[in-house]
């Protein structure tokens, strides 16, 4: 990396962190294998919960699906707007997934804005994604989710049958990967059952002072 692009990194994260000591919200970011749970686990979170929670929306160049609402389940941007705000140093993380050629990223204005408002702000993201976003915002709390070994996520993704054997061996090849940073995370919740993963979830939200920091009640 040149000196100055470590140098714009550097003016990125000092920016990050100073708007962060503003905050009176909480980060929590969800990482883990794909077909861990994590979207459902998040779902019923927030279904559930009286926390006031609010699901980063991220940004990504892939079009809309029928069913799709831009700034709902997506803000769609075109390849053009997406590499501009890149530029511009407007996502906390950004990555292009499975090589397809689609971007995906987190606002940092979307984040903030929410933190500042005094919401507890979830990021469901991968692990390189979450590195990023702890060295900009290193109090976030973060969480690992994963279904408590590689057989076992092989058994659910060869179950859901949405995924060629190609991309099923793919997909554990990552899953391998992304395990080895379970250290990184605050905390590890094991997906057996939504119902107690949720649970536990709501107690380490608790244990972080989230419910007496932000609770509606």
């Amino acid at each position: 990396m040149s000196n100055e692009c470590k140098a714009g990194r550097s003016e990125l994260v000092q920016r990050t962190m100073a708007m962060a000591e503003t905050n009176t919200g909480n980060l929590i970011v969800f990482s883990g294998p794909s077909g861990a749970g994590k979207s459902s686990l998040v779902k019923q979170l927030l279904a559930h919960s009286n926390l006031p929670l609010e699901l980063s929306v991220s940004a990504t160049t892939r079009p809309p699906r029928n069913d799709e609402e831009d700034g709902v389940d997506y803000h769609f941007l075109s390849p053009e707007e997406f590499t501009s705000r890149r530029k511009a140093g407007d996502f906390l993380e950004f990555k292009e997934v499975f090589g397809c050629g689609d971007w995906y990223g987190t606002l940092r204005n979307a984040v903030t804005t929410g933190l500042n408002a005094g919401k507890s702000v979830i990021l469901e993201i991968d692990v390189q994604g979450a590195l990023s976003v702890l060295e900009q915002m290193p109090d976030a709390i973060t969480i690992f989710i994963h279904p408590g070994s590689l057989e076992e996520l092989e058994r659910r993704l060869r179950k859901r049958g949405t995924d060629s054997e190609k991309s099923i061996r793919r997909r554990l090849e990552v899953a391998g990967e992304e395990m080895q940073f379970i250290s990184f995370y605050r905390h590890e919740v094991i997906n057996d059952s939504i119902d107690r993963a949720v649970s536990e979830i709501h107690g380490i939200l608790t244990q972080s002072g989230v419910i007496n920091k932000c609770s509606k009640n």
